[in-house]
């Protein structure tokens, strides 16, 4: 079959643009910082580079005026004058003084006399736009170096769910691994159905969601994530797949989102992991391989068989059948 549009790829991003916005589009500018925070890399560096270029040339320039109008320019070699920022007499030792106050470096060679209001006045406006355009700058990007995303993909989902027996009942099952060491704490998962649905009233619902219970009743959904664990939805009469059969599968339209959300241990952020299982990768009659062993004082996983199913005897009718 013809692979089909996801909402949620794979990898866990979701497959959604926003278009038309019209005047609403200038609620990206109030929320400026978090505008910064979610473009991509190379428009954060872009943007970095620029407004520190352009802050630099204009406060050089402002500092160069001030010199040009008293006349500074002309007589900065004469010692029996009184500049307002002594040995500057051109653009690149506006620059240089800029610099060096704007890092506090300080070489002494360049410095403002007591003699200049104006030049106190734009100094002290100096220190404030600086102390702002870092905090403003280098906060987002700090934010953006601490983001957990990279997190999520330390987390690892089966390719593909499986439709089988456990204790009696027909289950939907799928399994999350954790490759990391570090654990996520206060784990837990959540699954929603999409399917496109027409209500009693002819109402169509496109992409409507429907939540499957992972044992949010039982606190299964709550996860010590040591070791590559099994998720399992049970299919009985509330569930959304009451009446699906091996047969009915095949000419199924729907995606099963899977949420996965924990807080990292060593940096004390949420993190978020997602994943998607379209009719396509639902298994019928298979059960996962397992991949915990014991060793010599210590339990291996075996990660090449993270995703390996086998056929079990499964029955082929729906639970409602």
């Amino acid at each position: 079959r013809r692979e089909r549009q996801r909402f949620v790829d794979k990898n866990g991003r979701c497959n959604v643009q926003h278009g038309n916005l019209g005047g609403e589009s200038s609620r990206y500018l109030s929320d400026l910082f978090t505008t910064l925070v979610d473009l991509k890399w190379r428009w954060n560096l872009l943007i970095f580079l620029l407004t520190y270029t352009v802050a630099w040339l204009v406060m050089a320039s402002m500092w160069w005026g001030i010199a040009y109008l008293r006349g500074d320019l002309h007589r900065a070699h004469d010692d029996a004058y009184s500049p307002c920022v002594a040995n500057v007499y051109n653009f690149p030792s506006a620059f240089l003084f800029f610099i060096e106050t704007e890092a506090t470096i300080g070489y002494g060679h360049r410095y403002i006399t007591e003699r200049c209001p104006e030049g106190i006045v734009l100094f002290l406006f100096q220190s404030l736009l600086g102390s702002i355009v870092d905090a403003f700058l280098i906060g987002c990007m700090f934010i953006k170096m601490s983001q957990p995303k990279k997190r999520a993909e330390t987390l690892m989902f089966s390719r593909a769910a499986v439709v089988s027996q456990r204790d009696g009942k027909l289950c939907l099952m799928f399994r999350v691994g954790n490759l990391r060491n570090s654990h996520m704490v206060s784990a837990q998962i959540r699954c929603k159905l999409i399917k496109s649905r027409q209500t009693p009233e002819g109402e169509f619902l496109p992409l409507d969601q429907c939540e499957l219970d992972v044992g949010f009743g039982t606190g299964a959904d709550q996860l010590f994530l040591v070791s590559p664990l099994t998720i399992c939805h049970e299919i009985n009469s509330k569930s959304p797949f009451f009446c699906l059969s091996q047969r009915s599968l095949r000419s199924e339209q729907f995606e099963i989102v899977v949420i996965l959300e924990g807080i990292v241990e060593t940096t004390g952020m949420t993190c978020q992991a997602r994943t998607s299982y379209t009719e396509d990768e639902v298994l019928w009659g298979h059960r996962f391989l397992p991949v915990m062993s014991l060793e010599d004082g210590f339990f291996r996983v075996d990660y090449s068989q993270f995703h390996a199913t086998f056929e079990v005897p499964t029955p082929p009718y729906s639970v409602k059948e």
